[in-house]
């Protein structure tokens, strides 16, 4: 049986304002209009062939992605989350060790959760190349046959064909090259981009870490053993997943094993890296334009332009990037788009939140996002899912009051718990317990106003919580 391993623990900062520490590329629809994160489960989802998928996370982002599989009707295997990121190796050392117990000789396919990939049946194929080289023991590698000379990816040397196979022993990997390098590879070929893609059977994997990299297969098994069950979650062990070495699977063990294979696959890849990577990708009009959202584009040409809230228009501008979010207006020189991540440290060192939240923040129950605030009052827009409840809470410097726009909400306020029925409003003073909760079977729209001396997100003080989080003491 093959076991999708999705790794979903990077940020995307390449890709601000849309991506964000809080809510990354992977949880996004940037390609389509589905997450990256669902894209890279649907490929995988054939219960003939694949196990259900073994996510590997964060804790921040664990509700978010919870619910788009549910949404999609998908039901990870397990839902692993890591207590800080320590790079791909202890990943996937976690997820061996784990698939491990359940499939000693199981076949890992680890996956990117952010990768586009255009042609599944190229790389359906090209997986069923895979497990039958990973199933003899080799671990095995994925090759691009690349389109240009590419200096933003690592590049895979092919070796010797393997008899029986569609397939190399690798020469070996090379790291990101010069121009003049990567222009070389193309004349001369045998090279293929490095798509981080994996496969290797569980048992062969976790020998050759205890061979290449003793301290991360330890570790990691020791946070799989030590680790917690919270709900739907596996928590690692955060002392000992602490104590592993932060390194890629790549440097850790693919560069030092002697049967790595690679298997070499034209599918449409692209690992959506940069703003210019989603323009490469997009659909362009006449004049090379990539647009999304409310856009005028006059005299405009080759520009990537997406509006997320309002309209964007532009008029004699060409080779831009142009991206609107509500509370942020990103335009770079579209060959200078790398550098934004100067922009995401500026806002960092400066104390500011733009680089880690959205206007809209997504919690385990919804999202909510704000509409207005000024002096002692703050307006904001709740959407609670079905079934789905806040937590029994209290504020010690702010009054609210709920206006049930959509849905039905039983709401408690002290002693009370009634339902308000769409247009009815609540009002819940200062320092009095409440909570907000949606018993129906559609989404629950509520506009929320605050007043009061201080409107942080801090002020919450927390009696009972289904999701897990931290309560106060009684």
């Amino acid at each position: 049986m093959i076991y999708p391993v999705i790794l979903s623990g990077g940020v995307g900062s390449r890709l601000w304002p849309i991506s964000r520490s809080l809510y990354p590329k992977q949880l996004l629809p940037l390609v389509s209009d589905r997450p990256m994160m669902l894209e890279t489960a649907l490929r995988v989802v054939d219960p003939a062939r694949f196990a259900a998928p073994l996510i590997v996370s964060n804790d921040e982002h664990r509700f978010i992605i919870a619910q788009q599989m549910r949404d999609a009707g998908i039901t990870p295997l397990a839902h692993i989350l890591e207590p800080q990121g320590r790079n791909t190796a202890p990943a996937a050392a976690a997820a061996a060790t784990f698939i491990q117990t359940h499939d000693p000789q199981g076949i890992l396919l680890l996956l990117p959760a952010d990768h586009h990939i255009a042609d599944v049946e190229a790389f359906q194929a090209a997986i069923t190349r895979g497990a039958a080289l990973a199933s003899e023991g080799h671990l095995v590698t994925f090759g691009v046959l690349p389109s240009g000379p590419e200096t933003g990816y690592g590049y895979i040397k092919r070796g010797a064909a393997l008899e029986g196979h569609d397939a190399y022993a690798v020469e070996r990997f090379v790291e990101k090259p010069s121009r003049e390098k990567a222009e070389s590879y193309l004349v001369e070929g045998g090279y293929d981009w490095n798509a981080g893609i994996f496969m290797f059977r569980a048992d062969i994997i976790l020998d050759e870490m205890h061979l290449h990299c003793p301290e991360i297969a330890a570790r990691a098994g020791e946070a799989v053993a030590k680790g917690a069950r919270d709900l739907d979650f596996l928590r690692l062990d955060a002392e000992a997943f602490a104590a592993c070495p932060s390194n890629s699977i790549d440097y850790a063990v693919m560069e030092h094993a002697a049967n790595v294979a690679v298997v070499p696959v034209d599918m449409g890849w692209s690992d959506i890296g940069s703003w210019s990577a989603l323009w490469e990708i997009g659909a362009k009009d006449g004049h090379g334009n990539v647009v999304s959202g409310d856009v005028i584009a006059a005299d405009t040409d080759n520009c990537y332009i997406r509006a997320e809230n309002g309209l964007v228009a532009t008029v004699g501008v060409e080779n831009l990037v142009i991206v609107e979010t509500g509370d942020v207006l990103f335009v770079a020189s579209r060959d200078r788009v790398q550098d934004v991540k100067s922009i995401v440290e500026t806002l960092a060192a400066r104390g500011r939140s733009e680089h880690q939240l959205h206007r809209r923040v997504h919690r385990p129950w919804g999202y909510y996002e704000g509409l207005d605030s000024g002096e002692r009052h703050q307006v904001k827009h709740l959407m609670v899912h079905p079934g789905a409840a806040l937590s029994l809470q209290m504020h010690h410097h702010r009054a609210e009051h709920w206006v049930v726009v959509k849905g039905r909400a039983e709401v408690t306020v002290g002693e009370i718990t009634k339902i308000l029925e769409e247009n009815e409003s609540i009002y819940i003073p200062v320092g009095v317990r409440h909570r907000l909760a949606n018993p129906g079977t559609e989404p629950l729209s509520i506009i929320e106003v605050q007043s009061g001396g201080y409107l942080g997100e801090d002020d919450i003080v927390r009696f009972e919580d289904v999701y897990g989080r931290e309560v106060a003491a009684e």
